[in-house]
């Protein structure tokens, strides 16, 4: 029996039914002999209805076959999935930035440039752009667009090729988290099952937001927030209807539409979008003109900090790193499978350092400018290399390419020697330009440096050498005949002009190296932190990765122990010859000045001012080197000191960081303060992580850090540091000079800055017998602080006297004890000179003695 279903007609033929019935009664009652007989019907249309139901029956059976194919086909494409919580967890890898004090960007760190914002950080005209052009049915489909489909399929059948996906923008998010780049049918199914799912995992806004911080656009950008600093130097937030469109085009071909390499392909994708916003009716005509018509201007963002500041960029880096430990980061609450470096360039963390830019910048200028000063004094170690043959002569010149620009600024550039006289040097700057290096400008180079190479050693220059020049100074001009006036310098110009020989330097790379490291004491923020001549050529950091001998440096530790310890600035020491006995050696050590003169009986403050190293010694010997190692650990030292006498000179290493820290205590009304670098880190969504609060302790009396200010004032006033003095700053030093001047130091501080400076070779080799911390270091301290110190003109300028002090004759004694105090004397000496106030014979006699155990 059929089954059919109830019309709206069935009810009419149901009320015919009984006629019918009746005539059929009537018919079966007549005999069939008398029935009339009807002509035999011909079987219209039954060959077409045959051929109706054979085709509905196959297309039935082939949807039949079609379905279960599918679904086979499906549980097939289904059965090795990816799982959705890889996207559902999905952590974007963001960059890591680091700020300076001031909130501007000192660089970041990345494996993938991304920072991820939310919809609500972007202008609506972005994530437009982005619909228009990828996937303007977005928010209407579920997950998978089929006339997008079936029109890529049409194409690709047309063109024989899988150039056309039709994928939606949660498409290309599954392809691009969970799936690979395989141009496949099979692979679109999987693409497109899980686009499905997906959709009923996240809103709409969530899968778009997800989108546009994940997607690629060039240049190593990640996501819209990267591709608008990339390309146009701004955040996300403030970009352009013109700007949105030109990121918008990117996804498809990325290096094909990266505006820097080629900005006609990226202009036309550019109106493709803005037309595709007009058609859909988002924009308006007014829109559409104004951004078609609008300049595009293409710039990066600096995500990377140049010149001073890498060295404490890279020290902020190598902190990070070291921090996140598997262990630090349980322990913060963080769960994460990444730790060390790959959880600092992923993490997408904000790092705020003390790091001031200005003291950076002036602390790089002054010790760049004094290691190349210093470089010269040590002599000429000969050109950077020799070309021979004119080819090789042209061929550098030709891929020098030079331009005027380059000397900009007291920058370098390197020239080819054509001529040399016993006046004059003539070089070739390339591009047609020439130079010329008088006399004057190269007479440094006379003196041959002990490490130049014996090949090099006959003259300075001959033709065919590659050196490093610069522009020399602007001179005035002389008076013209019958005036007394010059022309000033100002209005002197020595820039390069093509057919006109330009004035330079002769210049050489230095082969010593230096540190410069400035802390705030109230706070211990490192605000400079400079560990060598130039960050490229070397990663080492000298400021925090050297141990060297600080020599004299360390003296004020001893004094300020012996001042705690019965004596006064006015004890009577000893400037003598003394021989020490190593108890455990037997060897016998005897310290000297460094020009073997002594000076007798003096008091205490001048042996200090004077850096003398025997009457150091015997302070030590008579307080106690326990007690002195005991201070230089209250003041925060780090290494382990033996207990014998030659620490007091200064005998074991330290780091310059280190060891200005040390001294914050006396700048410091005796409190000593932790160096802070970095000062706070925050996560991807603003949580803070850590902070390093500002961390201080006692290290020695108010009225020790005052005596110690004070005497040291002396040093720079009129002793071994006098190269420091800068006229209406109150500043206190003390000059350091290690074993065979491998060595030099100069500690420098006022009551809100504290500055330490090094500079020494990196293989130990010897500066030379004449470079002393007071000459070598400090004036490198004196070029940074006259420029430096004007950024605390409105602080306090002179520590205030303690209670407990009492001043007499310009010299701070505890109020308890004004007299003479103990005194570190164990014979005169014949001979030796008066001790009133004598000028230093030495200059800067602070070098350390030979160690002999």
């Amino acid at each position: 029996m059929k089954l059919h279903h109830t019309s709206p007609d069935d009810s009419f033929r149901n009320t015919q039914l009984p006629r019918q019935n009746a005539a059929e009664e009537q018919t079966a009652q007549t005999p069939p002999e008398q029935q009339p007989q009807e002509p035999p019907k011909k079987k219209r249309g039954s060959f077409l209805g045959a051929v109706v139901r054979w085709f509905f029956g196959i297309m039935l059976g082939l949807g039949a076959i079609g379905c279960a194919a599918g679904f086979f086909l499906y549980n097939w494409v289904s059965q090795d999935l990816p799982d959705l919580d890889r996207i559902l967890d999905f952590k974007a890898a963001q960059a890591t930035t680091i700020l300076a004090r001031d909130g501007s960007v000192l660089g970041t760190l990345s494996h993938e440039k991304r920072y991820v914002i939310t919809l609500d950080d972007m202008p609506k005209y972005l994530p437009m752009a982005f619909l228009a052009i990828e996937d303007s049915a977005f928010y209407q489909h579920p997950g998978i667009n089929p006339l997008a489909i079936l029109r890529a399929m049409l194409v690709n059948f047309e063109r024989g090729t899988k150039s056309q996906g039709g994928s939606t923008i949660t498409q290309q998010i599954v392809k691009q988290l969970l799936l690979s780049s395989e141009r496949s049918y099979v692979r679109k199914m999987k693409e497109a099952i899980l686009a499905t799912r997906l959709e009923r995992e996240l809103s709409k806004d969530q899968i778009l937001s997800l989108y546009l911080n994940y997607i690629f656009l060039g240049q190593q950008s990640y996501g819209v927030e990267a591709a608008a600093r990339t390309y146009f130097g701004k955040h996300a937030a403030n970009i352009t209807l013109a700007e949105a469109c030109v990121i918008a085009g990117m996804p498809q071909a990325p290096s094909r539409y990266n505006p820097f390499r080629n900005p006609e392909a990226a202009k036309a994708r550019q109106m493709e979008v803005l037309n595709r916003l007009r058609v859909l009716e988002w924009i308006s005509e007014e829109d559409y003109q104004k951004a078609a018509n609008e300049p595009l201007v293409y710039w990066s963002m600096p995500d990377k900090t140049i010149g001073a500041s890498q060295w404490y960029f890279e020290e902020a880096r190598r902190l990070l790193i070291e921090f996140f430990t598997e262990s630090n980061l349980k322990a913060l609450g963080v769960e994460t499978n990444r730790f060390g470096l790959d959880y600092v360039y992923e993490a997408g963390l904000t790092v705020q350092t003390a790091m001031d830019p200005l003291q950076q910048q002036l602390a790089g200028q002054a010790l760049r400018s004094g290691l190349e000063t210093i470089d010269k004094r040590q002599g000429w170690r000969g050109a950077i290399r020799q070309l021979v043959s004119k080819a090789e002569q042209q061929a550098f010149l030709d891929k020098k390419n030079f331009e005027p620009g380059e000397l900009a600024d007291n920058e370098w550039t390197q020239a080819l020697v054509t001529s040399v006289s016993p006046r004059e040097i003539h070089v070739d700057l390339g591009s047609g330009y020439t130079g010329v290096i008088r006399q004057n400008n190269f007479k440094w180079a006379n003196k041959r440096s002990k490490l130049a190479p014996k090949a090099r050693r006959q003259g300075i220059v001959s033709p065919g050498d590659v050196v490093w020049v610069s522009l020399a100074p602007r001179r005035e001009a002389a008076p013209k005949k019958g005036s007394k006036k010059t022309v000033p310098a100002e209005s002197l110009d020595n820039t390069p002009v093509k057919g006109v020989a330009v004035e330079l330097l002769l210049q050489q790379e230095p082969l010593v190296q230096g540190a410069i490291v400035s802390i705030e004491p109230q706070s211990g923020d490192v605000v400079a932190l400079i560990g060598g001549y130039q960050f490229g050529e070397s990663h080492f950091n000298r400021a925090t990765q050297s141990r060297r001998q600080p020599g004299s440096s360390f003296k004020p530790i001893v004094y300020s122990t012996a001042l705690d310890n019965g004596f006064t600035p006015t004890s009577s020491v000893l400037d003598a010859p003394i021989e020490y006995v190593n108890p455990a050696t037997g060897q016998i050590w005897r310290p000297s000045n460094f020009e073997n003169s002594y000076k007798g009986e003096m008091p205490l403050w001048q042996a200090l001012a004077l850096s003398r190293n025997t009457p150091t010694v015997r302070l030590a010997q008579a307080v106690g080197i326990d007690k002195v190692i005991e201070r230089a650990k209250m003041l925060g030292l780090e290494p382990d000191f033996p207990q014998v006498l030659s620490v007091s000179l200064g005998a074991v290493g330290v780091s310059p960081l280190n060891l200005t820290q040390a001294y914050t205590a006396f700048a410091n009304g005796g409190i000593a303060s932790r160096p802070r670098i970095i000062t706070s880190i925050k996560d991807s969504r603003g949580r803070e992580l850590y902070r390093q609060e500002v961390e201080q302790w006692q290290a020695v009396s108010p009225q020790n850090a005052f005596q110690v200010t004070t005497l040291l004032r002396r040093v720079v006033e009129n002793g071994t540091g006098r190269r420091a003095f800068i006229d209406g700053l109150h500043i206190s030093g003390k000059t350091g000079t290690s074993n065979d001047t491998r060595d030099c130091w100069f500690m420098g501080y006022t009551p809100y800055l504290c500055t330490g400076v090094y500079v020494g070779y990196d293989q130990m080799d010897s500066l030379g017998s004449w470079e002393q911390g007071g000459r070598t270091a400090a004036p490198i301290f004196k070029a940074y602080r006259e420029k430096a110190d004007k950024a605390y003109a409105s602080a306090p300028q002179d520590m205030t006297m303690p209670e407990g002090i009492t001043m007499i004759d310009g010299l701070p004694y505890l109020t308890e004890n004004t007299g003479p105090g103990l005194s570190a004397v164990d014979g005169a000496v014949p001979g030796a000179e008066d001790s009133g106030m004598p000028m230093d014979t030495g200059e800067d006699s602070e070098m350390l003695m030979r160690q002999m155990f």
